[in-house]
């Protein structure tokens, strides 16, 4: 197959959500259509409940929620589909934020009962901000929950978005009959016991046919025909060239736990969905046909498998093809590197590819060459945008509780700040070390992750401070030599090198911005996003 035909078949998307709306559910489902399991992780075997294919680090397995962007890949009706699984708590946003930079679209998850959430709107507020063309999936219509219009209000009030509905639902809760599917004119009958069966679907085109009382009741049938004539009145047609611009939003129901409308949304995703994008680097525009390879690391994960020790570089590939022991630019370091086994993903199962196309990502062995945001090429020396540190909003001392693992603990702490699980700041005056984070569930993910997996134990201690804010390298006058003197035991270096202020309150802050205007201050570790 040729290099046009492979870019034409990738669907490279994220699904983001607020915890607990099913996100993690309707992976499983997807892959469970794709054929790549051929059992979900939510069907219970032999009263062990299975854990979902996508959650593979153990702490997650224990606490019941994704704390790391998973990657997995399958085919379906011959389009190769990769799927980015991104956390939903809030502690691990910055993690989805770098995730939403390697996604050409996305798939908005909500609770039919508890409509738009606060994580949802932080996250729809990024992908909007980068036009990222999005569907929303109406989750759990086998419970009860909000009126489908009521949340289709709350979509377009609280997400700013336009939305279309593609599906609807006939019921809800106890009296949910099924979905008409809006953009294939048939009916999808729901029976409440489909784990793993797919549903029966009735094509009907003509929906005054009297069969349709038949099929789901008289009263049921009268409020479809209304409900869809109202849906006619009030919602725009479905436009494919408004939705890849991201500003028109399809809307799906369905029930991920019951496999339930997983299939019509995925049957129209890869129909309308964008194959990869171009992408902007520093230096011009670079699209995704161009015969010279580049890409860029979105994500690192140390352990990935806590046997081998072993360290993945996430590579989205933007441009051209990636080949096996070929070797590529790292325009950071300003040398070339082969990799002799990338991988490609399942989850944790991984798989060594020969070649991999725009829209793939490819995980590479690494031994400490990559931080997040570098970018690798055929010898070109472009720049990807970076990914920014976001600041901190969480700041602790750590501290060795084990003085003979000094150095597993060193190692831990050094590749755990690579992977982006949050930020090591050295103080200028003692080097002690602190630990910022944007939620203070990572300091537990840090903790359990450096005994479990690098035999080191550590303790914490409380921090005071405000916000790290990065100081500006141009700002070296007069002004700054003397912030530097009076502000001291509140200036640190942060893993990069980079001089950080630890403002300890806003007040604090606010005075040190009216004392030395020169001195710029940013909230973010890069100058733009």
């Amino acid at each position: 197959m040729d290099f046009e035909k492979e870019i034409a078949r990738r669907r490279t998307f994220g699904i983001i959500s607020h915890p607990d709306a099913g996100k993690t559910t309707l992976t499983e489902k997807l892959l469970l259509f794709g054929g790549a399991i051929q059992e979900a992780g939510a069907v219970k075997n032999n009263k062990i409940k299975k854990s979902a294919t996508s959650d593979f680090m153990e702490i997650e397995r224990q606490r019941g929620i994704s704390v790391a962007t998973s990657v997995l890949a399958f085919l379906y009706k011959n389009f190769k589909i990769n799927i980015l699984d991104t956390p939903g708590h809030k502690d691990f946003a910055e993690d989805t934020f770098r995730t939403l930079t390697a996604v050409d679209s996305v798939i908005v998850v909500i609770d039919v009962a508890k409509g738009v959430e606060e994580q949802t709107e932080k996250l729809v507020e990024v992908c909007r901000m980068r036009n990222i063309p999005m569907i929303v999936f109406i989750n759990k219509l086998d419970r009860e929950g909000k009126d489908a219009f009521d949340l289709l209000d709350e979509v377009e009030q609280k997400l700013g978005l336009s939305v279309t509905p593609l599906s609807f639902p006939i019921g809800m809760g106890y009296d949910f009959k099924g979905i008409y599917n809006i953009y294939e004119k048939n009916i999808n009958l729901f029976s409440g016991n489909s784990k793993k069966n797919i549903e029966e679907t009735i094509a009907f085109d003509n929906l005054e046919d009297p069969d349709l009382e038949n099929i789901i009741g008289e009263t049921a049938a009268q409020t479809l025909r209304e409900n869809l004539e109202l849906v006619k009145g009030v919602y725009p047609e479905f436009d494919k060239k408004a939705y890849l611009d991201g500003a028109l939003q399809p809307v799906f129901f369905g029930s991920a736990l019951n496999n339930f409308g997983v299939r019509e949304l995925l049957d129209c995703f890869v129909e309308i969905a964008p194959t990869p994008r171009p992408k902007k680097a520093e230096e011009r525009l670079v699209k995704p046909n161009e015969k010279d390879f580049s890409g860029f690391v979105f994500k690192i994960h140390a352990n990935m498998d806590p046997k081998h020790r072993d360290r993945l570089a996430f590579v989205k590939v933007v441009s051209g093809t990636f080949e096996r022991n070929k070797p590529y630019l790292h325009v950071r370091l300003g040398k070339k590197l082969k990799f002799s086994s990338p991988n490609a993903f399942f989850a944790e199962k991984k798989e060594i590819v020969d070649v991999s196309f725009p829209g793939d990502i490819v995980g590479l062995h690494d031994t400490g060459n990559f931080k997040i945001g570098d970018t690798l090429t055929s010898g070109e020396a472009l720049n990807y945008r970076g990914i920014p540190n976001f600041s901190p909003e969480h700041f602790r001392y750590i501290n060795n509780a084990d003085p003979m693992k000094a150095k597993q603990l060193n190692k831990g702490i050094d590749q755990l700040m690579d992977e982006g699980v949050a930020q090591l700041f050295t103080l200028e005056m003692n080097g002690r070390k602190v630990i910022g984070t944007v939620g203070a569930l990572q300091y537990e993910v840090i903790q359990y992750r450096l005994e479990h997996e690098y035999g080191a134990k550590c303790t914490y201690e409380n921090f005071p401070v405000y916000k790290a804010c990065w100081i500006d390298p141009e700002s070296d006058n007069d002004e700054f030599r003397e912030f530097k003197r009076v502000k001291q035991k509140f200036l640190a270096k942060d893993k990069s090198g980079q001089l950080v202020f630890l403002a300890d309150s806003a007040f604090s802050l606010q005075m040190t911005q009216q004392k030395y205007p020169t001195v710029k201050l940013r909230f973010t570790s890069e100058k733009e996003l």
